[in-house]
């Protein structure tokens, strides 16, 4: 005798249709851990990335106030404090949580020393890595202008003062100028420096810079103060 086959009943249609949608929505969620163009601070701020040769960059400044495994980053806000600091700090240009958006944090050295500022996954960069970014980009010359915004205050459509000369954006890095901090704050919409995780001497340590009057990337030879307050912009691992 021919059986015939049975269909199962609507009930077990809409369990396997829930089963595949969960999953779905479960693998969307995973997405901003495991995406390799993801990447989540402390607080939990979301960063895209962009690619540049061979490196990973992050497409922001750093902004958290917590390491990534989550305790909290102390706040100083009083000039003589920050300049007298020998532990990690992070402030707002200012003391204006408004600056948190679009230039970031300013964090001192020993803050980046810790080796948990950046999102897990990615890094500040070292020097070497710095120098090999400016290398692709075709050298100090130029790289600034690849690499920062373009337009101005004056103009309407950016954040650099005038003239923010041979300015691109061609890399998609969207360098800002979110000034900087040492003891009292200086500079912001004229120029932005950020730290490498280089020491150079022992009571100093690399950073990089562009500024808005043209197009070049300008790297400290004899480091910065530990002391003073940076951007910081991570590098995929």
């Amino acid at each position: 005798m021919k059986f015939m086959k049975r269909r199962p009943p609507i009930e077990a249609h809409l369990t396997i249709l829930s089963v595949l949608f969960l999953m779905l929505v479960t693998g969307c969620n995973k997405n901003d851990e495991n995406d390799s163009s993801v990447f989540k601070d402390g607080d939990g701020n979301i960063y895209q990335t962009v690619t540049i040769g061979t490196q990973v960059w992050l497409k922001e400044n750093l902004k958290t106030t917590k390491y990534n495994d989550g305790t909290e980053i102390p706040l100083i806000t009083d000039n003589t404090e920050w300049k007298n600091a020998i532990t990690a700090a992070y402030c707002w240009y200012d003391n204006d949580i408004t600056n948190k958006d679009p230039f970031g944090a300013l964090y001192n050295w020993y803050a980046v020393n810790t080796g948990k500022l950046c999102p897990k996954g990615s890094h500040v960069p070292s020097e070497s890595e710095l120098t090999e970014l400016v290398a692709f980009l075709g050298g100090e010359s130029v790289a600034g202008g690849k690499l920062k915004t373009t337009g101005t205050i004056e103009g309407g459509d950016g954040l650099w003062n005038q003239p923010n000369v041979d300015a691109t954006n061609e890399t998609g890095f969207s360098a800002l100028p979110g000034g900087l901090r040492a003891g009292s704050f200086f500079d912001i919409n004229w120029g932005g420096v950020w730290w490498t995780s280089t020491e150079y001497p022992s009571n100093r340590a690399y950073y990089f810079y562009i500024n808005n009057y043209d197009g070049t990337v300008g790297d400290s030879d004899d480091g910065g103060s530990k002391d003073s307050g940076y951007s910081v912009r991570c590098l995929k691992n």
